[in-house]
């Protein structure tokens, strides 16, 4: 995988941009003004980020695979210690699909039904591959959802959801917050 440079990184303008940024030179990048960058951050070949008006905001050791789109005019946030599995997709906006409306962004929008709302990912979370994550939805702390999962609703600290919808299958160990804890120290005495 072919990294954008540090300069590269800079010419882009994001509106944040830590130490240890490897962003793929097959990544999509729109609306970098409106994305921060935490450090450590690794985003792999084909992804997008098109960050709309709440923009997107990825914290420290994040890594996000292949081909995966962060999408929309609602904030999203990733904080500390996410991973993104291939082929995720996290939504901000959608359309109306009632037939109220008309769709696509092609059509002005006095005549679309396009709704935005936020989508967080707590600390350590982890999406499984082709799992989407509609508009609104927040997985707290530790939260894992298994691959191939639709997330249309909040998903509580520490559970591994699945399914489509997705629904709460069983607890996750808390050992990361110890296993975090006892890295972060270790690295700010190397550092």
């Amino acid at each position: 995988m072919a990294l954008l440079s540090r300069e590269a990184l800079e010419a882009l303008g994001f509106a944040a941009l830590g130490e240890d940024v490897r962003i793929s030179e097959r990544a999509s990048i729109y609306g970098a003004a409106r994305i921060r960058l935490g450090s450590h951050v690794r985003i792999d070949d084909f992804c997008v980020l098109s960050a709309g008006a709440g923009g997107i905001e990825i914290g420290n050791y994040i890594h996000i695979a292949v081909y995966t789109s962060l999408i929309g005019a609602g904030a999203i946030r990733l904080h500390d210690f996410c991973n993104l599995s291939s082929r995720v997709s996290i939504y901000a906006s959608s359309d109306d699909y009632s037939g109220e409306f008309m769709t696509n962004p092609m059509v002005p929008t006095d005549y679309t039904g396009v709704t935005h709302a936020p989508v967080t990912l707590g600390r350590h979370v982890i999406v499984g591959c082709g799992s989407v994550l509609l508009p609104g939805v927040t997985l707290h702390e530790g939260v894992a959802i298994g691959a191939l999962s639709l997330v249309n609703r909040d998903c509580d600290a520490f559970g591994i959801y699945a399914g489509n919808p997705a629904k709460r299958i069983k607890e996750r160990k808390r050992d990361v917050l110890a296993l975090e804890a006892a890295f972060l120290t270790k690295t700010s005495l190397l550092g």
